[in-house]
């Protein structure tokens, strides 16, 4: 019981402060994007060592969308993998994240290099297939990564970007225990590249 209020109050938190955002960029004269990603995450606890030693690559999808002007931006990602870990006989790992991001991205013509920095929730899900049950957590964690854009029309642009994600250790933050009692710290990297569609 106490878990899930605390559940709900992060949520809470979390939707409030891309709330903040939205509104405080959109009125610095933005430009609204939306961006469809397909990547695949490395390193930690996911199935493959490192960006470039990765022989079987398990590919997951990611959407953003937010507000990029000629120097800073926000966006709220979200990405989901359905074997996280690799594919495993007997049962199966799924992560969902959902992120707010501040970007900083200072646009020199057509390029557009990007360093961002978020906050948001990480959800993990073990599943055992042969005894039918599994086990989910749902963590506050952050996000760091960078990337460049390349304008290839005025309102299109292709995009590649590493990221890596982490949940928080055992900390207070306004009175939410941002650790969920210690379990399933996740730590990973994810490797993308897309298309974003300015509007």
């Amino acid at each position: 019981m106490l878990r899930s209020e605390a559940t709900r109050r992060s949520c809470r938190l979390v939707i409030l402060t891309v709330l903040f955002i939205v509104v405080v960029t959109g009125r610095a004269a933005a430009q609204g994007f939306i961006s469809p990603s397909f990547g695949y995450n490395f390193a930690g606890d996911a199935g493959c060592p490192s960006v470039t030693d990765c022989e079987s690559k398990n590919w997951n999808l990611g959407v953003s969308l937010g507000f990029l002007g000629s120097v800073v931006g926000f966006e709220g990602e979200f990405t989901y993998e359905d074997a996280f870990a690799g594919e495993r006989s007997g049962g199966a790992s799924k992560v969902v994240t959902m992120m707010g991001n501040f970007m900083l991205a200072p646009r020199i013509k057509i390029v557009q290099p990007y360093g961002l920095a978020g906050i948001g929730l990480i959800k993990t899900t073990v599943e055992n297939t042969i005894a039918g049950t599994d086990e989910t957590e749902n963590q506050i964690g952050w996000t760091v990564g960078g990337g460049v854009l390349v304008f290839v029309h005025r309102h299109i642009a292709l995009k590649g970007d590493i990221r890596h994600y982490h949940s928080f250790e055992a900390l207070e933050l306004l009175g939410l225990d941002l650790d969920f009692e210690g379990e399933n710290k996740i730590d990973f990297g994810r490797a993308a590249f897309g298309v974003v569609f300015a509007f």
